[in-house]
């Protein structure tokens, strides 16, 4: 039996303006994300939002139950 191992070979080295490129995608993602958060909680805050439907509980069952 002749069983031959391969040694394991480094990639290319990736260059620097890629690694650049791919890093401003990936906080493109996440800053788009916050946008999108930040947009929600403030429709939700004043009551605007579209999507979600929130049950408002009144300031009288509020004051009571302190």
């Amino acid at each position: 039996m002749n069983i031959s191992f391969k040694m394991a070979v480094p990639k290319k080295r990736t260059s620097i303006s890629k690694k650049l490129i791919r890093k401003n995608i990936w906080k493109r993602k996440g800053y788009s994300a916050a946008l999108k958060a930040f947009s929600l909680a403030k429709s939700l805050s004043t009551g605007n939002s579209k999507s979600f439907f929130i049950r408002k509980i009144s300031n009288q069952i509020l004051e009571q139950s302190e």
